[in-house]
């Protein structure tokens, strides 16, 4: 058998039970199949974890998946981790930067898998090929800063790699996080939950392999010209500026960021609250993931008053949003604090914001009061009680714990009159950007296998409005209108597979994707540079294909039907109000999207279930017993 470069061919298989691991071979037609890291942990997800599994059960499986890119001078290295989800109930992913993911390459190793359950408190430490059972007791319900601390003590080395959960994973929150390097986090649909039900805290680890792609010569040239395109981009400079909390004034000033539990779109106070603001005023310096071209964190310093002293790493736009104009703050420094506080308790900061703002609303319209809150004034704005009620999530205490196993369990606990208030797709909270006024980006978060997130299809490129690009890249100019409804099914399936490809290579998005850098051609380049194969852009594409397909399976096998592809009816049935400019008036127009985005995909129109020639054509044919054994056509 031919050996392809990048590639470790090793998979690292911990049972928990028993305290026993094995090596097992990756493989072969994976890596064409699936590419890494996303896909990998896909398709084990499908052939391995039962839809059917409590997801916080020993029967689930945390699945950890690097790329062939991982380890060598790629910029902007990131990992996958992947289980069922026990927010949502379907397939759960997250993706993070960092370093972890490199040093379990330099480990040996394209995935690692954690089965069963350890029947005490541990931490896992990967050494290359050596596997080690430690005692955890001390650091449960710890913060990952001091996770970290002590666990580089123990082990006396300070470049050793941890991944973590929170306090908030301990105490059984559903949205709690994996988070390594302190505050790179996995954030999203509860990938710490699951770990922590396994009594695991934390994987460290330490590798001393090298990496060696393919064609060494042709792959370093191919990262030399990405890294100039990088540098060379219009928008270099202000996203290693701002990162991603531009979007906080773009995004106000054309009436798209989420206000008021997504009631408008202009947020007052959004200049005081904005990523200039936090840059001019708080960042102190930057920082980056492992080999990034585009250091786009920030460290941050408040110097003076309630919250003097604290200091930390970002935030992002979705942090910084979520908890200011959410929930009508314009109290920056307070905002800091939250994020904060969501870092030390381990749990994603989109969902907490969310809860949050969803229990405002039905405070604001007297569907629930101080009684229900347990002596907390959920008043919009109120930072104090914000406060108190991070933490009370964070504990899964009081009023806390409500909200603290995801907004459609709130909405059960607080009565089916607060349904209309709770923001989410497929049970997991949508992102700050509106989606009345960025038609593919709502397609995409109706579609998205996750649940209501943006970064599974990202289709920056109608934010630009460039209807020439349109008409380049979809064939028509209402493509690039972000207020068109006009070929969104084109285009988000185009940035679907890119993502895909993104997290199967483990490359930062903001370069990858938001920028435009890389397409197909270029990606099978590098990719046929680094492994020694000969794809071709299609071949690419269909790989990215593949990976949407069977994530749509696993989905389907869990109980997802084409009803569930939508978003909460605020979205699609009232218009945006007429202080938001621009976006004013504009609701979600999903039938006509969704319908032109099955017929691209291949998938039957009316039940949304992947037809056999097209299962057949990506070779999934396999999989339809399984969709026939739970009630479905495949027509």
């Amino acid at each position: 058998m031919k050996t392809y470069g990048a590639y470790t061919n090793r998979v690292l298989r911990i049972n928990l039970t028993d305290k026993t691991y094995r090596i097992e071979t990756l493989p072969e037609e994976w890596k064409t199949n699936y590419i890494g890291a996303r896909g990998f942990n896909m398709i084990r997800l499908l052939e391995e974890v039962d839809p059917k599994c409590d997801p916080l059960g020993p029967e689930n499986k945390l699945i950890l998946g690097t790329s062939p890119a991982s380890g060598t001078n790629m910029p902007g290295q990131r990992f996958n981790a992947s289980a069922k989800s026990p927010l949502t109930g379907i397939l759960g992913d997250s993706n993070a930067g960092g370093h972890w993911g490199t040093e379990l390459k330099y480990a040996g190793y394209d995935q690692l898998i954690l089965e069963g359950k350890s029947s005490d408190i541990v931490y896992v430490y990967i050494e290359n090929n050596q596997v080690f059972f430690k005692d955890a007791t001390h650091l449960w319900k710890k913060d990952p800063k001091t996770v970290h601390t002590v666990i580089r003590q123990e082990l006396d080395d300070l470049n050793a790699q941890v991944l973590c959960t929170g306090i908030g994973a301990d105490n059984g929150v559903k949205y709690a996080g994996l988070f390594s390097n302190i505050v790179r986090a996995n954030g999203r649909t509860g990938m710490g939950t699951v770990m922590a039900s396994k009594n695991v805290k934390a994987v460290v680890v330490r590798g001393k392999s090298a990496i060696q792609p393919f064609d060494f010569d042709t792959y370093d040239g191919l990262m030399k010209e990405l890294i100039n395109n990088v540098h060379d981009h219009n928008e270099f400079e202000m996203r290693v500026m701002l990162g991603t909390t531009h979007l906080v004034h773009s995004l106000n000033a054309t009436g798209q960021l989420n206000t008021k539990n997504n009631q408008t779109g202009v947020f007052e106070f959004a200049e005081q609250v904005s990523g200039e603001r936090l840059a001019l005023e708080f960042n102190v310096k930057n920082k980056g993931c492992f080999g990034c071209a585009v250091p786009c964190n920030r460290y941050f310093v408040i110097k003076e008053g309630k919250f003097k002293g604290l200091h930390g790493e970002g935030p992002e736009f979705e942090s910084l949003a979520g908890f200011t104009s959410r929930i009508l703050n314009g109290d920056l420094e307070a905002a800091l604090k939250c994020i904060d506080l969501c870092t030390e308790y381990g749990i994603d900061t989109i969902s907490a914001s969310s809860a949050i703002s969803f229990a405002m609303e039905c405070y604001d319209r007297g569907l629930i009061d101080m009684e229900t809150t347990q002596g907390l004034d959920l008043t919009w704005g109120n930072m104090d009680a914000v406060i108190e009620l991070v933490h009370q999530i964070g504990n899964k205490e009081k009023f806390g714990a409500v909200l603290a196993d995801g907004i459609l369990e709130s909405v059960k606990r607080l009565g089916k009159e607060t349904e209309p208030y709770a923001m989410h797709g497929k049970g997991l909270d949508v992102f700050l950007g509106e989606p009345r006024g960025l038609k593919a980006y709502g397609l995409g978060k109706a579609v998205a296998s996750r649940g209501a997130d943006h970064v599974r299809s990202d289709p920056f490129f109608e934010t630009l409005g460039d209807p020439e690009r349109g008409i380049e890249k979809f064939g028509v100019a209402e493509a690039a209108n972000r207020l068109s409804p006009v070929a969104k099914g084109k285009v988000v399936k185009h940035y679907e597979a890119l993502c895909v490809m993104a997290d199967s290579l483990n490359l930062c998005k903001n370069t990858m994707v938001s920028m435009d850098i890389l397409e197909f051609a270029e990606i099978a380049k590098i990719y046929n540079a680094l492994t020694g194969f000969e794809m071709t852009a299609e071949d690419i594409k269909k790989s990215g294909e593949r990976v949407i397909n069977v994530e749509r399976i696993y989905n389907m096998l869990c109980g997802i039907r084409k009803e569930d592809d939508t978003l909460s009816k605020r979205f699609l049935e009232e218009p945006m109000p007429d202080e938001c400019g621009p976006s004013a008036g504009s609701v979600l127009e999903l039938k006509d999207m969704l319908d032109e985005y099955y017929e691209e995909r291949g998938w039957d129109v009316e039940s949304g279930v992947p037809t056999k020639a097209k299962l057949e054509e990506l070779g999934l044919e396999s999989y339809i017993p399984a969709l026939e054994s739970v009630g479905l056509e495949v027509k």
